[in-house]
C-alpha cells in the first residue's frame, strides 16, 4: 500500500508540519500578508483568527464587525473583521482571506500559564474546509489541496 504522503501528492495536496504543545495544542506556522507568526490549528474554531495586538504586525485593515466572538475563554467579545489578506501555510496560499480580530489574551495567558510560547492567532475550519484538509497527528502533518 502507499503511504499517505505519496497519495495526498499525487493530488496536489500540500503538506505543511505542525508542532504538539506541551498543552496539547497544535502549533502551525502561517503568513499573513508575508509575515509569520505561530497560531493554533483549532479544528473547533469557525474562523481563523489573529489578536488585536497584531493588527500593525500583520498589516491589516481592520473594519468594525457587529459580530460577537465566542469561545473557550468566553462569549460576546468584540471583534473586527480584515478582508485581502494573503495567508500562506508552508507553500499552500490563499490571497483573499479574511481574518477575524478578537481579544486572544485569554488564550495567550492560559498559554503562559502552563509555561507554553504565546500565539499570534488561531487557523480555523475556514482554512481546514477551503483546503480540504486532512491532519495526519501521527506524523504532525496538516496537508491542504
Amino acid at each position: 500500500m502507499e503511504n499517505l504522503h505519496e497519495v495526498l501528492k499525487k493530488e496536489k495536496y500540500k503538506k505543511i508540519k505542525f508542532k504538539v504543545t506541551k498543552t496539547q495544542h497544535l502549533l502551525i506556522k502561517a503568513k499573513i500578508n508575508g509575515v509569520s507568526g505561530n497560531f493554533i490549528l483549532d479544528t473547533g474554531a469557525s474562523n481563523s483568527c489573529v489578536g488585536f495586538e497584531s493588527i500593525e504586525r500583520f498589516v491589516l485593515m481592520a473594519k468594525k464587525s457587529k459580530t460577537k466572538a465566542s469561545g473557550a475563554g468566553g462569549t460576546g467579545m468584540k471583534t473586527q473583521i480584515s478582508a485581502n489578506n494573503n495567508l500562506q501555510l508552508g507553500s499552500w496560499k490563499n490571497l483573499d482571506f479574511s481574518l477575524v480580530i478578537f481579544d486572544l489574551s485569554h488564550v495567550n495567558e492560559a498559554l503562559e500559564a502552563y509555561k507554553a510560547k504565546p500565539v499570534h492567532g488561531i487557523i480555523g475550519a475556514d482554512v481546514l474546509l477551503e483546503g480540504k484538509a486532512i491532519i495526519d497527528y501521527y506524523n504532525h502533518y496538516l496537508y491542504l489541496k
